[in-house]
C-alpha cells in the first residue's frame, strides 16, 4: 500500500489535490479550476489525477446531488509518516555521529592553530 500512495504523490498536481482536499471537503469543479489555473491542465486531466488519488485510498468522493466531493481519507496518509519515520530513524543516528565527527575536526584543527601559535 506504502508504494500505491507514494507513486500517486509522486505527482505534483496529486499532491497539489491532496493540499486542497485537507483544508476540507472540495467540488471536483472548484478543484479542477484551482490546478486548471495552476498547473494548465484540463479539466478532464484532473479527473483522471483524482481517480488515482481515489484508487490509492488517498481520497473520496461521495455524490451530493450534481456535485462530486472530495474529502481526504481518514488515516490516508499514515503510510507517509511511516515511511518517513522509518528513513530518520536509519539515518538520524548516522548524522548525529557524523554532526560529532565535524565538532571533533574542528576542535582538532583549533587546538592544532592554537599549538602552533604558541610554539612560534
Amino acid at each position: 500500500m506504502t508504494s500505491h500512495v507514494m507513486d500517486a504523490l509522486g505527482d505534483p498536481v496529486r499532491r497539489r489535490l491532496v493540499e486542497l482536499v485537507a483544508a476540507g471537503g472540495r467540488p471536483a469543479g472548484e478543484l479542477a479550476r484551482a490546478v486548471g489555473d495552476e498547473f494548465g491542465i484540463s479539466q478532464p486531466a484532473t479527473s483522471r489525477h483524482l481517480r488515482i488519488l481515489r484508487e490509492a485510498g488517498l481520497v473520496a468522493s461521495e455524490a451530493r446531488g450534481p456535485v462530486r466531493l472530495y474529502t481526504v481519507v481518514p488515516g490516508a496518509l499514515d503510510a507517509v509518516d511511516g515511511w518517513v519515520h522509518d528513513v530518520r530513524a536509519r539515518w538520524g543516528q548516522a548524522l548525529d555521529a557524523l554532526g560529532t565527527e565535524v565538532a571533533r575536526g574542528r576542535r582538532d584543527v583549533t587546538d592544532d592553530a592554537r599549538t602552533t601559535r604558541e610554539t612560534t
